[in-house]
């Protein structure tokens, strides 16, 4: 079955303050053939490169069971006899929360020693009937894992987070015994009421800072914040361009007049089709807001209007180094970047006629031929930003 839905997962995170890499590690893959999203949190025991290297493993093995649909029991036993121990505590090195998403919406979340995952439906604290997993063998016997199953719903959000969320402000004469669950719960609910289409990213990063506030601006444990938004697709369409025939011109112009969603038509050629098919007209600017590239245009029913192959080629650049601090700027490519994060389908329309200018000997190699940049494009946004990516040659 088709998803009914877009599924839009968001980590957010806070390193333990003086540390340079974060001892909480998220994962998330979405396996394209069935149709499935799975998501992990681990909090590694401590912070550092040693609370990192513990996260890591866990996480690791938690989406790799979780991949080949292992019963829940099972990968809670796997993981918990394969996770070191710490000697004097007696406690394992590092936590888990997994979430398993299948195509018909049909959710799992099983969880070890995080705060509990909460599930907002319809604005309110869901309850999927949570069952308790008394582990039986001889290392783990005893240990308590919790787990549930339950069908999601368009607007459903999950939040799930490390420790560090829950327990900041520990010791404070606001929170002596730390923010907790139920404070997390208040604080999102509002966020929500006021924007009720607030997005996963920018909810987990105001769970982060408010408790980074609540710590007083010194980070006193790693605090990660994970968010699921079930929502309605947000859709983006990209021309690049021309047609290998010109009498398919006109057939390229409809597929930008009709497509619900936002549109970017990148190359001047590509421009000029559309504005003499749809009898639009095309403005130029001369905001040089990109040294390297050509400034946009504008047309009328049109979201951006860019030069064609050296601005998608800087859009791969950035989209391969992007990151949560990477500070976007008002260039074309920056632009295009921002309208891509921004949607969940981002649908290519690649024109496959050979454009003279670039058939030039002199030109530096960057020039790649258009498919090769927009292939690349396509691979990141569907194995790093887990968007949803259609080509279509014409």
């Amino acid at each position: 079955m088709e998803n009914r839905f877009y599924i839009e997962v968001d980590c957010q995170q806070k390193n333990h303050e003086g540390e340079r890499i974060c001892g909480d590690v998220f994962l998330s893959e979405r396996i394209k053939s069935e149709g499935r999203t799975i998501v992990v949190l681990s909090d590694g025991m401590g912070h550092g490169i040693k609370a990192n290297m513990l996260a890591t493993l866990t996480a690791t093995m938690a989406l790799n069971f979780t991949k080949e649909h292992k019963d829940v029991n099972r990968i809670a036993e796997i993981i918990m006899n394969t996770l070191p121990v710490c000697s004097q505590r007696k406690i394992s090195y590092s936590t888990f929360t997994i979430i398993d998403i299948e195509s018909t919406g049909r959710t799992t979340i099983l969880e070890y020693d995080n705060p509990n995952t909460l599930i907002f439906r319809d604005n309110k604290k869901f309850d999927p009937e949570w069952k308790c997993i008394i582990l039986q063998s001889d290392k783990n016997a005893g240990k308590e894992l919790r787990s549930c199953t339950f069908d999601a719903q368009i607007e459903d959000r999950l939040i799930f987070c490390s420790d560090g969320i829950t327990q900041s402000g520990l010791g404070s004469d606001k929170y002596p015994f730390g923010w907790g669950v139920d404070n997390l719960e208040v604080f999102a609910k509002r966020l929500i009421t006021n924007d009720p289409k607030l997005s996963a990213y920018k909810l987990s990063g105001k769970i982060v800072n408010i408790a980074y506030q609540n710590d007083g601006y010194h980070a006193k444990d790693d605090s990660s914040c994970g968010l699921i938004y079930f929502r309605e697709p947000r859709k983006l369409l990209i021309c690049t361009g021309p047609p290998f025939e010109e009498d398919r011109d006109k057939q390229l112009a409809d597929a930008v007049r009709n497509f619900d969603g936002k549109k970017i038509l990148c190359g001047a050629t590509t421009g000029d089709i559309i504005a003499r098919e749809l009898d639009l007209k095309i403005t130029d600017s001369f905001e040089f807001d990109d040294p390297d590239l050509p400034p946009i245009s504008y047309m009328p029913g049109i979201d951006l209007v860019t030069e064609g192959i050296l601005t998608l080629s800087k859009v791969s650049e950035i989209l391969k180094v992007y990151n949560n601090n990477y500070q976007l700027g008002k260039g074309p490519a920056d632009q295009i970047v921002k309208l891509i994060k921004d949607s969940d389908e981002i649908n290519f329309i690649i024109g496959t006629r050979i454009n003279i200018a670039h058939q030039d000997p002199n030109l530096p190699v960057e020039l790649e031929i258009r498919r090769t940049v927009v292939k690349r494009i396509a691979k990141t946004l569907e194995q790093k930003f887990l968007k949803e990516v259609s080509l279509k040659f014409i």
